[in-house]
């Protein structure tokens, strides 16, 4: 059966202690409101987001996501997850509920809840860490209320089964009970929670789904942010490496969602793989970085940054070379070299020291070099330039394209200052 999905991201996250809005808060290089609408995509062509705190500012980061729906809610007069649903209809005959503050639940998981036939669906955890979730209070082995942190008394509070927050709930539940509810509670808000309540009294059975606490973590903090990516970070590497990639001292490696890394790769410590990078069958050594770039066949640092839109291809990459939206096939550049803007082709070397000097303090210039180049050590090639193949630039040259396009095959070309010597410099 089809389901609609509505994700809850009105809340103000004030415990985060930042002017931006919580689901614009990232783990592993994405946004938790992204990593929650990736997982509903996998299952529901139609999805409803509930917005009020900086609903614009979510809207336009979500803008490449088509078809999606936003609903504001107020929260002046309807707060709480049950005032988010006033407005809300689902398109399909079953709604599942999710938080854009959980981004640790898995895909395995809510299609289990999504595939429970039920017409409440309620998503539980054993006894978390925090001690600040609701409480499921059991009668003869079934769900009888649902009971908030702030409502509990103390027999409650001793309840060891907790409400996860994600529910499936099927269509007419919601028109049913959703003008039923009031806010005469501790904090005065429309709980959702009371829906499970009314529904049981009217002898509507409520089904459960219990999992580990951890895919529940709900980010309220810093804290519960940095506590999410470790364990993010966990998942991705340990995957990882269970495909086949070799890691060196995991736990200092850092790598993004959405990068790709084929079994044949090796990883040092201290790397750091960012999102929508491409790796195959490389080497990647201590303490470089590699940013929306394609590695293929390639040795890379150790401390190499390679920032966005690189695409290289067997090629030798040193220590504090740095390389931006750069193309290179079969280039060695050993060490200490700015790489910016460029075309590099088969058999060329790059000595120590070399800069393509890409930008004149307006624009970026794209310069090419061709087959079998030999550039000498603290060279610098002034963009845009075309250097023709099998050509030499000595050590030490400042070339610009009006000498380059002067060279044909096995010219040397060379630009030094005249040395001079003052005797007995005083001002030395």
């Amino acid at each position: 059966m089809k389901l609609s999905i509505v994700i809850l991201a009105a809340g103000f996250g004030t415990r985060m202690n930042s002017n931006l809005a919580k689901p614009l808060h990232t783990i592993c290089g994405k946004s938790l409101i992204k990593i929650i609408i990736e997982n509903a995509l996998q299952l529901s062509d139609d999805i409803t987001l509930i917005l009020h705190h900086q609903a614009d500012a979510i809207k336009e980061h979500l803008k490449d996501y088509s078809n999606l729906k936003y609903i504001y809610q107020d929260m002046q007069n309807h707060k709480g997850t049950g005032g988010a649903l006033i407005n809300y209809e689902p398109k399909y005959e079953e709604a599942l509920i999710l938080n854009a503050d959980m981004p640790l639940i898995t895909q395995n998981s809510l299609k289990i809840i999504a595939n429970t036939n039920s017409k409440i669906v309620l998503s539980t955890f054993n006894k978390y860490s925090a001690n600040s979730y609701g409480r499921v209070i059991k009668e003869n082995d079934k769900i009888s209320k649902i009971v908030e942190t702030k409502d509990a008394n103390n027999e409650e509070l001793k309840c060891t089964l907790c409400n996860a927050g994600i529910y499936k709930i099927s269509k007419d539940i919601l028109k049913t009970y959703i003008p039923k509810l009031n806010n005469n509670n501790a904090q005065k808000e429309y709980y959702l929670t009371d829906i499970i309540k009314m529904a049981i009294d009217d002898k509507i059975s409520v089904s459960e789904c219990t999992f580990d606490e951890i895919e529940f973590l709900g980010i309220n903090n810093k804290l519960d942010l940095e506590q999410a990516e470790q364990i993010m970070q966990k998942r991705i590497k340990d995957e990882l490496l269970i495909n086949g990639v070799v890691m060196h001292n995991k736990d200092s490696i850092f790598i993004e969602l959405d990068t790709q890394i084929s079994n044949d790769c090796e990883i040092e410590s201290g790397v750091v793989i960012k999102a929508n990078s491409i790796i195959k069958s490389s080497k990647i050594l201590a303490n470089s970085v590699i940013e929306n770039s394609e590695i293929i066949n390639s040795s890379i640092g150790p401390m190499a940054r390679i920032r966005p839109k690189c695409v290289i291809k067997d090629s030798k990459i040193g220590n504090f070379v740095e390389c931006k939206n750069a193309k290179l096939e079969d280039v060695k550049a050993g060490h200490l070299a700015y790489l910016g803007d460029c075309e590099i082709s088969s058999g060329v070397n790059i000595g120590c020291g070399v800069i393509i000097c890409n930008y004149d303090g307006k624009n970026k210039h794209l310069s090419k070099i061709g087959k079998n180049v030999f550039i000498g050590s603290n060279s610098n090639l002034i963009a845009p330039i075309n250097i023709p193949s099998d050509t030499l630039i000595a050590a030490g040259s400042t070339i610009s394209n009006k000498d380059a396009v002067k060279l044909k095959a096995k010219d040397l070309f060379i630009e030094r200052n005249k040395g001079v010597i003052f005797n007995n410099f005083k001002d030395f």
